[in-house]
């Protein structure tokens, strides 16, 4: 599932060489006191390795954009086995690979730098990882891989207790990127609240470069209102900014969108003007998104102008440049306006061609979209629904009690006595009934809650005791970090209904992890997925693996001396579910059972039947329903060698199959 990218030590040395000569050629055109700068920060990293990030960004932040330096730096950190180094330099070669539109490596350096950060624990490292890759993918218009790498930036950011500066501008960051998701689903009030957030995370920070894109993006917000002169305002705040930091291309951004609104104002003479400013700014930064993003503009100007025979050449430009750096939303734009040009030349094949390829094209950006918006407002539309009818049914039984008092007094008249206890008895069951609804809706809550075996919390900690009072000081972090991981993970699932099939893995990889050390790290956990499995687009009941490897553990493994292997596969082999199959090689259930019984303390299995409960109540959002099949394993010889448990879980939802 992962992205493999290792430097081949061969290829290393070669690239060492080639860098040693750009470095000596460099050199020369660049001021002695740069070298020594970069020199100094060089030895400083191989005499300390910082692992704060502000201090690798104090560090290298002069030479983020310097490719040399940079791959020097990637070179250097993996020599000496120094992932916070190579995480950092690696992220900067990413952004830069972006810049010149070369997405499918800025993807891979990305994913790298995540993994490094990951491997280093650098919290700081992996937000921002994160964020670089869903804006990515969101240059790709790949809307669904951009939402989940900066949703997943968001949580973790949101997640520190203490976040240091550096995570509070990701996490702004991260509130940004989700903004401009909702402005390509064109959900633009949502877009704004996003935006509005972040903004106020960088007026905190003073960081003008987060205030320059935040104005810019809540202008492009309100551009999309028909808030032309608001739009115009914020886009000249951003400009400003811009100037301050003197970034090329964040002018280049600004003068296009001044330029488009002032061609939606019937300004078109102003409008391309400011369009002609933004192309010279992105072509000389070799940008190739925004370039063709001006050319499209440009043309689409100057064909309100009349300057047909320019107007039609700078939209084919812009289709060339997005169609060979893959910019679809850049390509439909264009394709749009040239279709509109062609109208105003008579070509009406032309524009109708025109026209069919841009619908087409817009087709393959807006499923991927809408399916992604659909399931992310589906599931925020549940919790509110839940969370607003406990609060409906808290207020309407208080009503019901005002009214017995008032029914109170009724009843001491004797008239009414047969008629007020008929409507007090329909009262009480009223009463009754709501209760017993807020009942079920709290239910799920408390079966979350109650999932995880006390003892397993009790006796995780004990093992990491003894790692402590053995001096193995390691091991004990080492584990303590993971068991903090895992209880943090568990707490997260008890909020949510459900929740994706890699976080659930994940979670599941942890409890193993820490459930291994009493068993003296002997057990060989495996997950493996299917190549047509996506596990961050299925959902399922949090924490739903966990009683199955519980069994598997202690049911099966505890009483085997050797050789004990668990395995968890995930397949898709129907379109409606998932399977997820756990196999044990212990002494199988008939075993098990015995050895139970003749124990003093006998260890119950209660979280099986709750589970049940739980994946029929989760089924009943779905077409199908989920199946558990539980299988004695034997060998050739016919004796018990295990067991497996396979786990139908449906993914087809029944709300999406019918709309």
């Amino acid at each position: 599932m992962k992205i493999l990218f290792k430097y081949n030590s061969i290829s290393f040395n070669c690239l060492f060489l080639v860098m040693c000569f750009f470095m000596t050629t460099e050199s020369k055109a660049q001021p002695d006191d740069i070298d020594v700068e970069f020199n100094s920060a060089i030895h400083t990293v191989v005499n300390s390795k910082p692992s704060i990030y502000n201090d690798l960004e104090n560090l290298f932040g002069h030479f983020k954009r310097d490719s040399l330096k940079m791959k020097r730096l990637a070179v250097l950190s993996e020599s000496i086995s120094y992932p916070e180094g190579e995480s950092y330099a690696l992220i900067a070669l990413g952004n830069i690979y972006r810049d010149f539109s070369e997405y499918d490596k800025a993807i891979e350096f990305h994913t790298k730098a995540e993994e490094l950060a990951i491997i280093a624990d650098n919290v700081s490292l992996r937000i921002i990882s994160l964020n670089m890759l869903g804006v990515d993918y969101r240059r790709m218009d790949i809307v669904p891989s951009a939402l989940n790498n900066h949703a997943k930036a968001l949580t973790i950011a949101s997640s520190v207790e203490d976040p240091s500066p550096d995570i509070k501008r990701s996490e702004a960051v991260s509130l940004n990127s989700m903004g401009n998701i909702y402005l390509a689903l064109k959900q633009y009030d949502l877009a704004l609240i996003q935006f509005n957030e972040s903004l106020n995370v960088e007026i905190d920070e003073e960081n003008k470069l987060g205030l320059a894109i935040n104005y810019h993006n809540i202008g492009y917000a309100k551009e999309g209102k028909g808030l032309l002169d608001e739009a115009l305002k914020d886009y000249s705040t951003s400009l400003k900014y811009n100037n301050e930091i003197d970034s090329e291309i964040g002018r280049s951004i600004c003068y296009n969108s001044i330029g488009e609104v002032y061609i939606k104002k019937e300004m078109y003479s102003e409008g391309v003007n400011y369009i002609k400013k933004a192309l010279e700014k992105a072509i000389a930064v070799q940008d190739q998104f925004y370039i063709a993003t001006s050319y499209a503009s440009l043309g689409w100007g100057q064909s309100e102008m009349g300057e047909m025979e320019d107007a039609e050449k700078n939209l084919n430009l812009a289709i060339e440049i997005a169609q060979e750096y893959n910019l679809k939303s850049t390509e439909v734009e264009a394709r749009n306006h040239l279709a509109e040009l062609s109208l105003k030349k008579k070509d009406y094949q032309k524009a109708l061609n025109e026209y069919q390829k841009a619908i087409n094209l817009e087709k393959t950006i807006t499923n991927e979209r809408n399916l992604n918006y659909i399931n992310d407002f589906i599931l925020k539309y549940e919790n509110d629904r839940k969370s607003n009818t406990i609060k409906a049914l808290t207020s309407e039984n208080e009503i019901v009690k005002s009214r017995l008092e008032k029914f109170q007094l009724f009843l001491l008249l004797g008239a009414l006595a047969m008629l007020l206890s008929v409507i007090l008895f329909a009262i009480y069951n009223r009463n009754k009934k709501l209760q017993q609804e807020k009942k079920i809706l709290t239910l799920e809550q408390d079966m979350l809650r109650s999932q995880m075996n006390p003892h397993f919390i009790f006796n995780s900690l004990n093992s990491i005791k003894l790692y402590i009072i053995n001096n193995e000081k390691e091991n004990a972090v080492y584990y303590l970090n993971k068991f903090a991981k895992l209880i943090r993970k568990i707490l997260i699932a008890t909020s949510e209904k459900d929740i994706q099939l890699s976080d659930e893995l994940e979670t599941m990889s942890l409890y193993m992890n820490i459930e291994n050390i009493r068993f003296a790290n002997e057990i060989d956990f495996k997950i493996t997925i299917a190549k047509n499995v996506n596990p961050e687009s299925i959902r399922v009941p949090s924490l739903i693996l966990q009683p199955f490897l519980e069994n598997a553990l202690w049911h099966g493994l505890s009483s085997k001396k050797e050789n004990k292997i668990i395995t968890l596969d995930v397949s898709m082999v129907d379109s409606k579910y998932v399977t997820i199959e756990i196999t044990d090689n212990g002494v199988g259930r008939k075993a098990s059972a015995m050895i139970n019984n003749n124990k003093t303390l006998k260890r119950k299995s209660v979280g099986i039947n709750l589970t049940k409960e739980r994946l029929e109540n989760f089924s009943k959002g779905y077409n199908s329903m989920y199946n558990i099949e539980i299988l004695d394993l034997y060998d050739e010889n016919n004796k018990p060698n295990g067991t497996k448990v396979v786990l139908d879980i449906p993914i087809r939802s029944a709300i999406l199959e019918s709309a």
